[in-house]
Order: structure tokens, then C-alpha cells, then sequence
């Protein structure tokens, strides 16, 4: 788990366009098991805002991983400096 953390902390752009590509797959595969009668330029808008709304929600979740590893590293580091 943790050499998966390492790789997407380095790799941040990487694994969000991933999420990206894998949302709008997943959206567009689940569209077309449906029996809708929406043109498929549709359920490619549809994919597309779906995916959409995935990279908003991983990015947010990166922010607060980001700003949750800052403060820990800055937490650590005042710990470490403080005399005894």
C-alpha cells in the first residue's frame, strides 16, 4: 500500500487523467448496456460530464491528501526542532 501512495504522489497528473479515462470507460460502458433511446453524442456528453464529475471529486481528495501531508511533515518537523 504504501509503495502504491509513493508512486501517486510522484505521479499526481498521471493517476487523475487515468481516473479521467477510466470514468468516462466505465460511464460509456454502462450507457450502452442501458436500452436508451439518446443519440450517441449524447451518451458521449454524458460520459464526458461523468468523468467530469470524477476528476472534480479526485482532485479535491488530492487537495486535502496534499494539505493532510503537508501539515504532518510541517507537525513533524516543529517536533523535531523544539529543544528538550
Amino acid at each position: 500500500m504504501e509503495a502504491i501512495q509513493t508512486w501517486v504522489s510522484k505521479n499526481k497528473l498521471t493517476t487523475i487523467g487515468a481516473l479521467w479515462a477510466s470514468g468516462i470507460g466505465a460511464s460509456l460502458a454502462y450507457n450502452s448496456r442501458k436500452r436508451s433511446h439518446l443519440k450517441p453524442s449524447l451518451k458521449l456528453i454524458h460520459a464526458r460530464m461523468h468523468a467530469q464529475a470524477l476528476t472534480l471529486a479526485v482532485l479535491s481528495g488530492a487537495a486535502v491528501y496534499h494539505y493532510y501531508e503537508k501539515s504532518t511533515m510541517e507537525h513533524g518537523e516543529t517536533t523535531h526542532d523544539s529543544p528538550k
